[in-house]
C-alpha cells in the first residue's frame, strides 16, 4: 500500500467514524429524555387584594356618570341613562323623569352632584365591585349624596346603582384611604352587629311597628329619617279618618339590593333597597288623583280624576347605616335614605 493510500483509508476511516458518533448522538438525541424547560410560574393572589380603581379611574368614571345624567336630565328620558344608571336609581330617576314631564315641576328630579368629598373604594378580587361617593353640597343647598356605584362584571361599566340623602348632622365612619380599598363585606356576614340583610329588613319592622319592633332598640334615635316617614304616615290616617276611610303603610326589604364595605373599626357601611306600599281606602268621600301619582299610574289614573274607593302608591326607598361590629355596644346609625314614589293606582 502506498503512502499516498495509507492516508485516504485513514481518512476514510476518520469519516466514517466522525459519521457513526454523530449517527450515535442524533440517536441518543431522539431516545433519551429531553431535559424540562422552565415554565413561566405565575404571581400568586396578593395576600391583601388592591383597590379596584385608582383615583384617577374614579374621576373618569364619575365624570362619564354625570354627562350621562346631565343628558338625560335635560331630555327627561330614562333611555339615556342606560348603561350607567341601574337599579333602584333607574327605577328612581325613571319615576322623576315622568312626573318631571307631566307637571312641568324640575323640581321633580333629585340634584345628584358628581363631585366627591369622600370615596370609599372597595379592595377586592372579585365581581360586583362597590363604590361609594359622598357628594359636594348640590347647589340647592341639601343634604350632600351617598352615590353607590355598581361594577356587575369585568366588562361592564360602572354604573349609580342608588343614592340617599344624607341626614342633617351625620357623621360618616372612618374607612380605610380609597388608595388602599375597603373590603366587601358579605351580606349575611356574622361579624357585625347584625347581617346587612338583617339590617335592612329590621329597619322596615322598625319603619312599620315603631318602638313596638323587637328591633327598636338597635337603631340610634334619634332617626329623622323615620321621623318624616312615621310624620306623613300619622297625617295621612288623620285625613283617611276624617273621611271614614282607612291609611296603611307596609315596608320591606328588598333581598338582593344590599351592598356593604367595611369601615376601619371592623364595622361597615351598607345600603340596602326597600319598597313601601301606602293603600288609601275612601268611605263616603272622593279623591281628586293629583298629577304627579297620575304621571306614575302608567295611565291607569288620569290627572283630576276622581276616586271613589281607594288609592294605592308604591314607593322604591334607599337607606344607608353605620353598622358596628359584632360585640359592639353601639346601636346601628341610619346615615341618609331616599324615599320616591314610583306607582300608583286606584279606583
Amino acid at each position: 500500500m502506498t503512502r499516498s493510500t495509507r492516508s485516504t483509508t485513514a481518512a476514510r476511516t476518520r469519516t466514517t467514524a466522525r459519521a457513526s458518533a454523530f449517527a450515535l448522538l442524533a440517536g441518543v438525541g431522539l431516545t433519551a429524555c429531553a431535559p424540562e424547560l422552565p415554565q413561566p410560574a405565575p404571581e400568586g393572589p396578593p395576600a391583601v387584594p388592591p383597590a379596584v380603581v385608582t383615583l384617577d379611574q374614579s374621576t373618569r368614571i364619575l365624570d362619564q356618570v354625570g354627562e350621562v345624567l346631565a343628558t338625560a336630565d335635560a331630555s327627561r328620558s330614562a333611555a339615556d341613562l342606560a348603561p350607567r344608571v341601574s337599579g333602584p336609581a333607574l327605577t328612581s330617576r325613571t319615576a322623576e323623569y315622568t312626573i318631571a314631564t307631566a307637571t312641568g315641576d324640575a323640581t321633580a328630579v333629585t340634584a345628584l352632584p358628581v363631585t366627591p368629598q369622600t370615596l370609599v373604594v372597595a379592595s377586592t378580587t372579585d365581581w360586583p365591585r362597590t363604590q361609594l361617593v359622598v357628594t359636594e353640597q348640590p347647589e340647592d343647598l341639601s343634604s350632600p349624596r351617598l352615590l353607590v356605584l355598581r361594577q356587575e362584571a369585568p366588562r361592564s361599566p360602572y354604573a349609580l346603582w342608588g343614592w340617599v340623602r344624607l341626614l342633617p348632622g351625620v357623621q360618616m365612619p372612618a374607612t380605610a384611604s380609597p388608595e388602599t380599598g375597603s373590603e366587601p363585606v358579605p351580606a349575611d356576614a356574622t361579624t357585625l352587629v347584625a347581617a346587612p340583610t338583617d339590617v335592612v329588613a329590621q329597619y322596615a319592622d322598625v319603619l312599620g311597628n315603631g318602638a313596638a319592633s323587637a328591633f327598636a332598640a338597635s337603631f340610634a334615635t334619634p332617626d329623622s329619617y323615620r321621623e318624616q316617614i312615621e310624620a306623613a304616615r300619622a297625617r295621612n290616617q288623620a285625613s283617611a279618618a276624617e273621611g271614614a276611610g282607612t291609611f296603611t303603610e307596609t315596608y320591606a326589604a328588598v333581598p338582593d339590593q344590599v351592598v356593604a364595605l367595611a369601615t376601619a373599626d371592623g364595622g361597615a357601611i351598607v345600603v340596602g333597597g326597600l319598597t313601601t306600599a301606602s293603600a288609601l281606602t275612601i268611605s263616603g268621600a272622593s279623591l281628586t288623583v293629583p298629577p304627579d301619582f297620575a304621571a306614575v299610574s302608567g295611565g291607569a289614573l288620569a290627572p283630576n280624576a276622581v276616586l271613589r274607593n281607594s288609592l294605592s302608591v308604591s314607593y322604591t326607598d334607599v337607606v344607608a347605616f353605620y353598622v358596628p361590629p359584632a360585640g359592639a355596644d353601639a346601636p346601628i346609625q341610619v346615615l341618609g335614605g331616599e324615599h320616591t314614589f314610583t306607582s300608583a293606582s286606584g279606583s
